[in-house]
């Protein structure tokens, strides 16, 4: 394969669910030679979806690779997913790409996911080209989704190509860069080039067709002061100035450049491999990624060949035979087997060994690879996805993404008895290929979370668990995680007075109990004074105290926001110690709690949801019988964009209702926010359903 870094491209296939962008991934593999039949999803032969979950639930679960070689370029496909529980497979995937190719389903609109894969490229700067998929469908609107493409791309939508409309839907493309005609014939990808005249077009079509032309001349002579010059000068550009044009307006963002087709026809992918050649930036032409030096300072690493080797780590695959692959974009200098390098995320050593390129579900060897390119490296012992490897002389590191708050949350238990370990570390490899999954203990509940973006999400997590470890477990909502605190300030006593023959237990300790501000948590204050109480067991009746705050009076749950100041109290020169001041200070909390009023606090989450325009009164009407704050809406495209606060125990189930509400359209993220005042008429069904905490 080419291995000169202008020869590289690496391309995200990206966009909303149910685009065909799988199927668009296959085509170029098909076009450019990779491989000897057209895979097809609803044939199950795909290159890119080839896990059985994928398989089973028709859709893209995990980002997927493949590498083909086009006129001398190696060309790197990542193909994302684009439903909303594993749309989040594209951030980690869009560190290890040059540029990225949308599709867009020529026959319906765009979805909350449109917005965010669009917003993501944008925060990457990560330049786009446009792909309008599905042209053969009824319906099909191709001028409709270049609005789309203005809506959610930072760029300005451009047509590079027009299509050819005949009586069963698209049959060619317009080629506007070299004003040529592309008559497909059947599904064989082949095609006869015609001109783009009257007298082949027709008349209406020709005209068209030439303003088109005239606007892509425009846009890209914008791109550059020495092409507009020239362009005011003589009116026009040569083939090679818009090419010129076009990509430097794709490299800074300014330009989308719009091709379509049809992955099902297998039509318009050697003109959208041309696209990918001829009009993405090379890894030599993108910009320095920001990194930290050693020394914790700003630096710059830049795509040279010869400079000290960096690489950001940004997929993980596992696999229970063959090992853990840590799948790299090399950004700086020239990989090679045995090169011995600084995980400097992590601050730990490194090795690689065989370099990888990965082609669906296998591997090949490759010598050495060069900035932009994207390898696979077996078997690193403290590497993760985000962690950056860098030359030892040059320690520098690359900003890891932000992790992002799980939309959802399960209990899970074991189906058999005494597998509760081995689920959850089977649990932990399965969320160390996927970031967005997290395995914890909620230390309040004791329930095993399994916390991802969907019920999907969580449900195929589980699948894998099985598949691959031999372990299945139960799924159930979990439980809520209330706090209790007091309204009224009490004083209270604590008395243990215990003899039993030789050294008794004796303590005695008075207490003073009051509320704190939300969010303030404990305060211990001691105001013992004449020496009431010896200075050594006062740390002993505050430890008394925080054992008694970890079970409520009122239901059992742990209690927060007071201040226990000890005043008074006796002791006994034989029968105190450490354990009976304990004692006492737990007996004086309980007993002066379930005077102090005790009430019952409940978590609120921060949700943000989108949703498309003509959903908003289902959305807005059902957050308010769930009890929801709404706190604003702005606008993002077509795209309403909600951001309530809402009491957890009412969106434990949100996804699969919003999905109803929206028609899978909306999308929404949540995280921790604070806690507020369960209303009475809640607090007798929670304190009913758990017992009495006393």
């Amino acid at each position: 394969m080419a291995s000169s870094s202008s020869e590289v491209r690496t391309v995200a296939i990206m966009g909303q669910g149910g685009t065909g962008k799988t199927s668009v991934a296959d085509a170029l593999v098909f076009a450019a030679g990779g491989n000897n039949r057209l895979g097809r999803v609803d044939e199950e032969n795909s290159l890119f979806d080839t896990e059985p979950e994928e398989i089973k639930h028709r859709c893209s679960i995990s980002a997927s690779i493949f590498n083909v070689d086009w006129k001398n370029h190696a060309v790197t496909i990542v193909d994302t997913p684009g439903q909303g529980n594993f749309v989040h497979e594209l951030r980690p995937a869009l560190r290890g790409v040059s540029a990225a190719v949308m599709v867009l389903d020529a026959s319906s609109g765009a979805s909350a996911e449109a917005g965010r894969v669009g917003s993501w490229a944008s925060e990457e700067s990560v330049p786009v080209l446009a792909f309008i998929n599905r042209l053969d469908k009824d319906g099909s609107d191709h001028e409709a989704q270049a609005a789309i493409v203005n809506n959610v791309l930072r760029g300005k939508a451009v047509m590079v190509q027009l299509p050819l409309l005949g009586g069963d839907g698209i049959n060619g493309v317009v080629d506007l860069l070299r004003a040529r005609a592309l008559v497909y014939d059947g599904d064989t990808g082949k095609f006869n080039e015609t001109g783009v005249g009257a007298d082949e077009l027709g008349a209406d079509m020709a005209e068209k067709v030439q303003l088109a032309r005239d606007t892509l001349v425009e846009d890209a002579a914008e791109c550059d002061d020495e092409l507009l010059e020239k362009y005011l000068e003589d009116g026009q550009l040569s083939d090679d100035d818009l090419l010129a044009g076009l990509r430097a307006g794709v490299a800074s963002g300014v330009l989308v450049p719009v091709l379509c087709g049809s992955a099902a026809r297998n039509l318009g992918f050697v003109p959208l491999l041309d696209a990918i050649a001829d009009l993405l930036p090379a890894p030599s032409d993108a910009q320095a990624v920001d990194g930290i030096d050693g020394k914790g300072e700003a630096c710059s690493i830049s795509p040279e060949p010869d400079a000290p080797f960096v690489a950001q780590v940004f997929k993980t695959i596992i696999d229970p035979h063959a090992g853990k692959l840590s799948v790299m974009r090399v950004l700086s200098g020239t990989a090679t087997s045995d090169l011995h390098v600084v995980n400097t995320s992590k601050d730990s050593k490194e090795r690689l060994g065989h370099l990888l390129h990965v082609n669906g579900r296998k591997t090949e060897q490759v010598a050495t690879a060069g900035p932009g390119s994207i390898i696979a490296v077996a078997k690193l012992k403290d590497t993760h996805t985000g962690n950056t490897l860098a030359d030892s002389a040059h320690r520098v590191k690359v900003r890891a993404l932000e992790p992002e708050h799980p939309a959802i949350s399960f209990a899970i238990t074991p189906e058999k008895a005494g597998e509760e370990d081995k689920a959850v570390q089977g649990l932990l490899r399965v969320a160390e290929e996927d970031v967005y999954l997290q395995v914890e203990r909620d230390e309040d509940t004791g329930e095993i979370l399994l916390s991802g973006a969907g019920q999907l999400h969580v449900e195929v997590a589980c699948e894998k668990l099985a598949r691959k470890y031999g372990t299945s477990v139960v799924l159930h909502a979990p439980k809520v995680p209330y706090r209790e605190t007091v309204r009224k300030k009490v004083k209270a006593h604590g008395r243990l007075k215990k003899q039993t023959g030789g050294h008794g237990q004796f303590a005695d300790c008075r207490i003073e109990i009051e509320p704190q501000p939300s969010g303030a948590g404990f305060t211990f204050v001691n105001k013992v004074v004449g020496g009431a109480i010896p200075r050594g067991f006062i740390p002993a009746v505050e430890k008394g105290v925080k054992e008694a705050m970890k079970k409520g009076t009122l239901a059992g749950f742990p209690v927060v926001d007071i201040k226990v100041t000890l005043y008074d109290g006796q002791y006994h020169d034989v029968d105190s110690s450490e354990m009976a001041f304990k004692t006492a200070g737990s007996m004086a909390f309980k007993e002066g709690v379930e005077q102090a009023k005790p009430i019952l606090l409940e978590p609120f989450v921060s949700l943000v949801i989108r949703v498309p325009d003509e959903c908003m009164g289902d959305v807005l009407g059902d957050l308010n019988s769930r009890r929801a704050k709404v706190e604003g809406m702005d606008q993002e495209g077509s795209t309403e964009k909600i951001r309530a606060k809402v009491p957890l125990a009412e969106v434990l189930r949100y996804q699969p209702d919003l999905t109803s509400m929206t028609s899978g359209r909306g999308s929404f993220e949540m995280s921790p926010s604070h806690y507020e005042q369960l209303p009475e008429h809640l607090t007798k069904s929670v304190v009913t359903a758990t017992g009495s905490g006393s």
